[in-house]
């Protein structure tokens, strides 16, 4: 154990920690600038497409089912322009053992894990992915902790937060709780240290290829289905390995014009470690306060270098109000029969209003449904937003107002999108890395690692380079 365990200390170590908490030297990728070897990064994983949907099988992960929703494609065809209203299927994700896609990533760290002979596996998390983490952890014979961020200062934490630690607990695993903060991560890896366990970080390799069968799957059962590709994906957009993972597997389909478009929950304004803002949110994931900051840098994580890099495949960026998410939650149970949560819902609600853009031939999917305990009944979380004292009532959307105001809607009309600034953020996540490597000079290939990560191309690279600071062009 190393002397130094002071925050700065402990993050500075990332590298080494991970070296022997995952086995992999993030220092092989490097380039001593801007650009790493992103790909030569995914490779270290040394798994096929097809040796990961072998590994996930052995613990029934996968092959979930892919459900048409007719009853919500009708009503939207009802609210849309002659010939407009695309069909609406959805990947049902909850039939995976903890109940969410996120098992695909933990199937391929715990399986890693196990091969390795090491005896635990750790993981930080709000709850969904930990519980994820501790059913893969039970079926390998692993010991697991899962570090959650749970409570503001003064002890409150949501319902569904609290319910998603109760269920690490009932698959076995060790729960540690914090406050809201910077710890988590920190935590996280003092505990690595400390006890020699696998890091099931999200944002490794192993994580992100996990996620390439939904994609690859879901190409598989849509043509099968329909007999052509879909014509976009859906996906609830957080910290990035789901949109990364879904659309790497979409491409490894063969599915190059298959539309990639991310979805969040709006919840600007509200600052995600601030603990004054916590408990107003009623939304723990796919929302804004992951999606963009993750996005515009990705490098902030457990591992010096994310796997998970949204703005790679990122082909449209919505957003929908939580009042809208609630509505349509109810909409899936009450004329679909099935109660799924929020966060796959935040799909779903965006998918609503999409489908009404485009031709009735073409397919829409929303590419999971997925979520634990309390976190499938809108009840719970707003039962909690009126004793935070934010207003809840019916009306318009647009009147909604994060942290202070949840609106549901009044009719499935009201449910709308909100596109995102797509150049914006790119433009950001550029910035971004100047920032973080200032010390040196921007190299041609910066410029087309940059115009990859960005999904751009070089000249795109170059006029925002000389945009924000000439000086800096190779």
């Amino acid at each position: 154990m190393n002397s130094d365990m002071s925050y700065d200390a402990v993050m500075n170590r990332k590298n080494e920690i991970m070296k022997n908490a995952v086995g992999i030297d993030y220092n092989d990728f490097e380039s001593g600038g801007i650009a790493f070897e992103y790909e030569k990064m995914m490779e270290e994983v040394g798994y096929t497409l097809n040796e990961i949907r072998e590994i996930q099988s052995y613990t029934s992960v996968g092959n979930t089912p892919l459900i048409e929703l007719r009853n919500l494609t009708k009503i939207a065809r009802m609210m849309s322009a002659p010939g407009k209203g695309a069909r609406i299927f959805i990947k049902d994700e909850a039939a995976n053992p903890s109940g969410s896609f996120k098992d695909r990533r933990a199937s391929v760290s715990a399986y890693r894990a196990k091969a390795l002979g090491y005896e635990g596996i750790i993981a930080a998390t709000s709850g969904n992915y930990g519980a994820a983490v501790a059913s893969q952890a039970a079926i390998n014979g692993l010991k697991c902790i899962v570090v959650q961020e749970v409570f503001d200062s003064k002890g409150k934490g949501q319902p569904e937060i609290l319910e998603k630690g109760r269920k690490c607990e009932a698959l076995g695993a060790e729960v540690v709780q914090l406050t809201v903060g910077p710890e988590l991560f920190y935590t996280s890896l003092c505990l690595l240290e400390e006890t020699g366990y696998f890091n099931a970080s999200l944002y490794t390799p192993f994580a992100i290829s996990g996620i390439e069968t939904l994609g690859y799957e879901l190409a598989e059962q849509v043509k099968t289905r329909t007999g052509k590709e879909p014509t976009a994906v859906i996906i609830t957009h957080a910290g990035g390995g789901n949109v990364t993972g879904t659309a790497r597997g979409l491409l490894k389909a063969g599915c190059k014009n298959t539309k990639v478009i991310g979805a969040s929950v709006n919840l600007e304004g509200l600052h995600m470690a601030s603990d004054g803002d916590f408990n107003r949110k009623s939304f723990t994931t796919g929302h804004t306060g992951f999606g963009v900051p993750f996005a515009t840098w990705p490098d902030r994580t457990d591992v010096p270098r994310n796997a998970a890099r949204p703005l790679r495949y990122l082909d449209r960026y919505v957003t929908v109000s939580q009042g809208e998410v609630f509505y349509i939650t109810e909409a899936l149970a009450q004329l679909e029969g099935m109660e799924r949560g929020p966060a796959g819902n935040t799909s779903l609600a965006a998918a609503f209003a999409i489908a009404r853009e485009m031709n009735e031939d073409e397919i829409i999917v929303v590419q999971e449904t997925e979520y634990t305990g309390a976190g499938k009944l809108p009840s719970a979380q707003l039962t909690f937003a009126k004793s935070m004292g934010i207003e809840v009532r019916k009306g318009d959307p647009v009147d909604n107002k994060p942290g202070e105001r949840i609106v549901i809607p009044e009719h499935p009309s009201q449910i709308r999108v909100k596109d995102m600034d797509l150049d914006k953020m790119k433009r950001s996540y550029v910035k971004n890395c100047i920032t973080a490597y200032s010390k040196s000079k921007i190299r041609p290939e910066d410029i087309t690692f940059l115009a990859e990560d960005t999904k751009s191309d070089v000249n795109y690279i170059k006029n925002i380079l000389d945009e924000l600071a000439p000086q800096n062009k190779g």
